[in-house]
Formats: C-alpha cells, structure tokens, sequence
C-alpha cells in the first residue's frame, strides 16, 4: 500500500491564494476549506487508500523559544486564519485522519507519520505531499519520497541530491548554513547554497567540520540545525490501518451545508462506494 500524508496547513495557503487571485482578492467564505476537501477527495478518488493530514493547530512552537525570530501567526490573512480549526473539524467529520499540532508543528507531524508508517512492511511507499523544502530530510531512497504539487514533481533521494546538491539526511545542516527566509532564520553570511553543498559534501555533517570553517559561527550554525531538525517523536497512530479511509462519518452532511457545497457529501459518498 502507498501511505500519503498531506500538509494540510500548505494546502489551506495554497487554496486560500488560489481562491482570491481567481476571485479577484474577494474573500469567500470557507472557500479555502472547500478546495482542501475537494483536492484530498480528488486523492481518494485516484485511487489513495491510506491517508493523513497534519496542520498547523497553532502557528508558534517550542522553536520560538530557541530563535526570537522564528515564525509566527503574525500577517496571516484574518479571513485564512479562521478557515484553520475548521479546516481540522471538516476533515475528520470526511473521516480522514487529521493531526492538528501543538507543541509540535505540522512540518514535524508529517516527519513523525512517515516514520512510524516507513516501519510497516506492508507499505511500500510514503509520499509526503508538500513542497516545503524541511520535508526533503524525510526522503529515502524511493520509499519515502516528496510530492511537489507546484513542480508536479516527484522527488526520491536522487531528486533531493539533484535539487539541493546534498543528501536528505544533510538537509537540516544545509538549511542551517544557507538560512530559510519562511521559518524566519537567516542562515551563516556569505555561504550560498552552491558553497554549503561543497562544504557537506567534502566534511559531512556541520558538528564534522574543521573549526576553521566557520570559526565562532559554529554556534549559530548549530543552532540553525536544530531548528531545521524535524522531530520524530509524535506518536500519531500504530497501525497504518488506523489511515484507511472508510468514507464519511454521519456529521460530514453538516459540515457540507455550512460549507455551502453539497458536491463535497456527494463526491465522498460516492467515492466511499468504491
């Protein structure tokens, strides 16, 4: 079986940006909503058995404690940002499995689902649908690989070498060096992407290499990883079983009047008979 896990708090941006640019910036309720419900049954009707969604439950994580300039919910879109609980609430009631993070963000929920489903034998690939750069780490060999919707690309180990230059397990030490403007760190000065990729590639990992290299920057840089380092530990589920989609639960009827869109009750009810 091939096990997806979608990040859901990616696909409510895309949508919601999606939406108002066809829209003209008029802001339609719930329409984020609708279109994640949409793509997901899309999924399902192409055949996906086995599927999970991680968001973001809240913006802020332990990470904000370690870098005062981490990401944060500020300048999210107020219309956006009340699609995300009931982005969470609509899911479930379509009766797939959703894991709203806390401590934790949705980066990490995905990092922890692909594990714990990477265990099972009777999975033979995870794809990880998202293009955010932190879930190349994730990928191995071609078991678990990253679904680029933007790209429509599918990026195994080899993809993620040809992408960045380095390895997926040397992803959070390139992230480190070169800085990620979206989760608000700003890497090591004067090390590009192309001069990070040569110095993993001649030292390894960044605990590995020579003092000379970055002097009283190592510091920084490791602190840089450690934010870069998704963490595995969320105990989402133990059996892949636990992913099957089943079809809608008897509150998804609700959840399709308040959204306004009765083809989403149809399209799963449908789908569920398959």
């Amino acid at each position: 079986m091939i096990v997806h896990l979608i990040d859901g708090t990616y696909e409510l941006f895309r949508q919601f940006y999606g939406r108002q640019r066809f829209a003209k910036g008029e802001d339609i309720p719930f329409g984020a909503v609708v279109g994640v419900l949409h793509s997901v049954l899309e999924m399902i009707e192409d055949g996906a058995t086995h599927l999970g969604v991680a968001t973001d439950h809240v913006i802020e994580s332990f990470r904000n404690e370690m870098w005062a300039g981490y990401k944060t919910g500020s300048g999210i879109d107020p219309t956006l940002w009340k699609q995300f609980h009931p982005l969470e609430e609509a899911l479930a009631a379509m009766g797939v499995a959703v894991w709203p993070m806390v401590d934790l963000e949705a980066d990490d929920g995905l990092a922890s689902a692909a594990e714990i489903a990477a265990r099972n034998d009777g999975v033979s690939r995870v794809s990880i649908w998202t293009p955010d750069k932190d879930l190349a780490q994730c990928v191995r060999g071609e078991r678990v690989v990253q679904v680029d919707r933007r790209a429509k690309q599918i990026r195994g180990a080899s993809g993620v070498r040809e992408k960045f230059g380095v390895d997926p397990i040397h992803i959070p030490d390139f992230l480190a060096l070169v800085g990620d403007a979206a989760d608000g760190f700003p890497g090591i000065p004067r090390i590009g992407k192309v001069t990070a990729a040569r110095l993993l590639n001649e030292h390894g990992i960044i605990e590995d290499f020579p003092e000379a290299v970055l002097g009283d920057r190592r510091e920084l840089a490791l602190l840089f990883k450690d934010l870069a380092t998704l963490r595995t530990s969320a105990t989402l589920f133990e059996d892949v079983e636990e992913l099957r989609w089943a079809g809608p639960t008897d509150g998804f009827a609700a959840w399709s009047d308040r959204l306004g869109d009765q083809r989403l009750l149809e399209r799963a009810t449908e789908a569920a008979k398959d």
